[in-house]
């Protein structure tokens, strides 16, 4: 019985970590993305009861794959956080089904778009990468607000009788600011007017570029990328060690059949020998 079940358990896990299954949640939530996406087009209204029996044939493909996680892994399933992840917004879903808080399972309808980043491995190396970089990021933004704070007060100073619609208190300072960061119409929209009434506006708006959005956004990308690359040689490195296991366990496999073709020669000239 043991027996029975431990291949039963197997089969199960080669089942789960097969690349036919995740390709095949993948595609579920690939689908179940769409179509809550189209659930917010008015045309699609009068389709509302095809779509919620959808969405419940997804949660339940997605509860089956919990479950047989879980019963493969079991208490090493909670040890993985993207596992958690999933576990959270599988069964938020069910238990705010039927419910008053409509709008709580909206939410978790469409984080469950976020489980992507768990069926692809490339993204979650991405956001591994993301999350290992947050202390140095967290540094950065620091630093980057000292700066906006600096600039919003030099501007204030010095622009709010020019363009008090952007530069009138500390408030819309930093408002102001933030567009120029974004580099969205900082020209034309707010650098022009100010640079034909103080010539050497130039300097403070050109500065607070670079410094911002050329050389902060950059320290953050750098990180970002730096972490990414060691992860990657982290799997580079343990799939080394797993081909150098997998070449070991062929060498041992032909040394036994060599060992065997020995015995049962061996055991032929003894039998001829009697």
């Amino acid at each position: 019985m043991n027996t029975h079940q431990h291949s039963f358990k197997t089969k199960v896990s080669t089942f789960v970590e097969s690349r036919m299954f995740q390709y095949f949640i993948t595609a579920v939530i690939i689908l179940n993305a769409i179509s809550i996406g189209l659930e917010t087009y008015a045309f699609f209204k009068p389709y509302q009861h095809i779509f919620f029996i959808l969405d419940c044939l997804f949660l339940a493909i997605f509860a089956v794959e919990l479950s047989l996680k879980l019963s493969v892994q079991k208490h090493h399933f909670f040890k993985n956080n993207w596992n958690i992840f999933d576990f959270i917004i599988i069964a938020g879903s069910f238990i705010l089904y039927n419910t008053n808080f409509v709008s709580v399972l909206r939410i978790f309808r469409v984080l469950r778009v976020l489980r992507t980043i768990t069926s692809i491995p490339s993204l979650r190396r991405i956001v591994n990468a993301l999350f290992m970089a947050i202390p140095t990021i967290s540094s950065v933004l620091i630093l980057m607000m000292i700066i906006f704070y600096v600039y919003a007060v030099i501007g204030t100073m010095f622009f709010s009788t020019i363009a008090p619609e952007y530069f009138g208190n500390l408030q819309l300072s930093f408002l102001t600011l933030f567009q120029t960061f974004t580099l969205e119409s900082w020209a034309s929209g707010i650098f022009r007017p100010i640079f034909a009434e103080s010539a050497w506006s130039w300097l403070y708006f050109v500065s607070f570029i670079v410094i911002t959005t050329f050389i902060m956004i950059n320290l953050i990308v750098g990180e970002i990328v730096n972490n990414a690359q060691k992860i990657s040689q982290e799997i580079e490195e343990e799939t080394g060690d797993l081909k150098e296991d997998t070449k070991e366990i062929k060498e041992l496999r032909a040394e036994v059949k060599e060992l065997k073709t020995l015995l049962s020669t061996y055991i032929k000239q003894n039998e001829t020998k009697e």
